[in-house]
């Protein structure tokens, strides 16, 4: 199957960011939007944003934490749309702070949102792409794991390892099967707004105000693994502002 039309991509993190441009560029070009995310509000309307423009969605709070609400975005897709060719798993959360101050919970919910959140993406889907004999999973990673500096650590280390299982993944995958990562840099999103230290989050969004570039550039590096023939496999994607070292 070449290009995006028809096929039925569901997305975490849909609510917002890199994941808003996705559904909204891919449903621009035929395909049918199966949105997940925790805020309702913005699910809801980004749905009827999407339905308004003649496109096609559907959507169900998703925690990517809870493996019961990634099998209900996998199931609400092949329900709505009878298959899903896509998950893109972009939830994400970076609490970035100094190893110093010891935020361990900071760190588990990093590992539970950035990890375990992509892992129970695959639980839910692969058995379904196996079973159709089709399936791509694109996995948003980040910068920060190509080039770790300090108070990216943990943050770092959690992207660094949803690269190498999506590599084993894709050696797994076989023949029918596509894996793409893809590693943005610094983008204009709501991602600063959790870091718990004040001092972290202005350095952070000084930087993101001064060189970020919009999601809709991620969005179309999805789209372009997303539309390439069966058989071609898009494995890596840097997207990063020119200015950023």
């Amino acid at each position: 199957m070449r290009g995006i039309e028809g096929k039925v991509v569901a997305i975490t993190g849909a609510g917002s960011g890199i994941g808003a441009a996705t559904a909204l560029l891919l449903a621009e070009r035929g395909a049918k939007v199966v949105l997940g995310a925790r805020r309702t509000d913005r699910l809801e309307a980004l749905a009827a944003r999407i339905e308004k423009a003649g496109g096609e969605a559907a959507w169900v709070r998703t925690d990517v934490t809870r493996r019961a609400d990634l099998c209900a975005l996998v199931e609400l897709a092949r329900d709505r749309f009878g298959k899903i060719d896509v998950l893109v798993s972009n939830a994400g959360v970076g609490l970035i702070s100094p190893l110093d101050e010891l935020r361990v919970e900071d760190w588990e919910q990093m590992i539970d949102v950035n990890l375990k959140g992509v892992l129970y993406g695959i639980a839910a889907a692969l058995p379904v792409f196996r079973q159709q004999g089709f399936g791509h999973f694109v996995n948003t990673v980040s910068t920060a794991g190509l080039r770790v500096v300090p108070l990216q650590s943990v943050y770092a280390a959690t992207k660094n390892a949803v690269r190498t299982l999506s590599e084993g993944l894709r050696q797994e995958a076989g023949d029918s099967l596509r894996v793409t990562v893809v590693s943005p840099g610094f983008v204009r999103t709501d991602f600063a707004e959790a870091m718990p230290n004040p001092d972290v989050k202005a350095q952070i969004l000084d930087r993101m105000n001064k060189i970020a570039i919009s999601p809709d550039a991620v969005a179309r590096a999805i789209a372009f693994a997303i539309e390439q023939p069966d058989g071609v496999d898009v494995g890596d994607i840097v997207v990063r502002p020119t200015a950023q070292d």
